[in-house]
């Protein structure tokens, strides 16, 4: 035997099995079969537990492994694990699909639009990825402790995500300068004499929410006012989640005088319950939100906003995804790409 044959004899003799992901899950090697292969003949608990003992063992099915030296689908996978109302109320996926659409548009890459809504479809996701029905995946709306990216790492699938789940997440990215461009959003407020700021932040489990929280807490911290808990109440990117968050804020604190939205859906919906009870914008409130979407120039009063890139954001992720695809040893990728203010009537 060679030494390459004993070195590669060594890896395979390493490599986790469907016997060691059974075991680690605690279940038959049956099970790990069924959920692999995306079979409804299994429990809930058990499907948790083997997605869990395949992430952390790093398993790849045998499907994975042949597929790696198999030629390319010449297709990529656009992942958003958002429902549909989500999808087409909320024009940051939109611009991001335009982005993506335009970076693959002179390749003979074809674009795959797939929605995660629950359980059933992100098994179907599994199944293609370890079948490798694509070369890629862009991954887009990115939550904390969502289980989708560390399967696609495992999976060994070039991966690029559109946002992050931390600073130093493994898989590359691109995202916009969130903390920076809040922090900038609040300082505009600041300057036009608003001293009672109240935020309607984002999902604290997405790193974009967490970020342009403490931006938000930066600026004020900067200006010798203390960041008061009760002047901050979490929205969940919709324009309904912002008007329950703004009516608990106006309960909270009545004589606040801005609001800074962390998107500019949520900024409409603040802007609704503003004029449902009665308060002047900007006279009484001013209002900034973050994205500077078609929504920002056709609210009532056309909306001060945080420009990101967005179709910039689209169009990266997807020449990125492109050059891993070609060359899988290249250099992660982590990229944060700049915000404005854009100053409207609102503020």
């Amino acid at each position: 035997m060679t030494n390459g044959e004993q070195v590669q004899g060594r890896a395979a003799a390493s490599r986790p099995t469907i016997k060691t992901v059974a075991a680690r899950a605690g279940v038959g090697r049956t099970t790990v079969s069924r959920v692999v292969n995306g079979s409804e003949l299994v429990s809930e608990k058990a499907r948790e537990a083997v997605l869990a003992a395949i992430a952390e063992l790093g398993y790849v099915p045998n499907s994975v492994a042949r597929g790696l030296v198999t030629s390319r689908t010449n297709a990529v996978a656009l992942v958003i694990p958002e429902s549909e109302s989500r999808l087409g109320s909320e024009p940051y996926f939109s611009a991001v699909i335009r982005g993506v659409s335009a970076a693959l548009a002179d390749t003979r890459t074809q674009l795959q639009l797939t929605l995660v809504r629950d359980q059933g479809e992100r098994d179907q996701l599994t199944r293609s990825v370890a079948e490798r029905r694509v070369d890629g995946v862009l991954l887009v709306s990115v939550h904390e402790h969502d289980v989708l990216p560390g399967l696609l790492e495992s999976a060994g699938l070039p991966t690029v995500l559109a946002g992050r789940r931390r600073e130093d997440d493994p898989l590359s990215y691109v995202c916009a300068d969130n903390r920076g461009g809040a922090a900038t959003a609040v300082r505009h407020l600041l300057e036009r004499g608003r001293r009672r700021i109240a935020t309607v932040a984002g999902p604290q489990d997405m790193e974009v929410g967490r970020s342009r929280l403490h931006g938000f807490q930066e600026a004020l911290t900067e200006a010798g006012i203390p960041a008061a808990e009760h002047l901050v109440a979490t929205g969940d990117f919709t324009e309904e989640g912002a008007r329950a968050a703004m009516r608990s804020l106006l309960e909270r604190a009545p004589d606040l005088d801005a609001v800074f939205a962390a998107s500019d859906l949520m900024a409409a919906g603040v802007l609704l319950e503003l004029r449902a009870q009665g308060r002047r914008v900007p006279e009484d409130v001013s209002v900034v939100g973050f994205e500077d979407s078609y929504l920002a120039r056709h609210t009532n009063p056309p909306l001060t906003t945080v420009r990101q890139p967005t179709e910039e954001i689209g169009r990266t992720i997807a020449r990125t995804l492109l050059r891993e695809i070609g060359d899988p040893s290249a250099p992660r990728t982590r990229l944060v790409l700049d915000t404005e203010l854009v100053v409207r009537e609102s503020s």
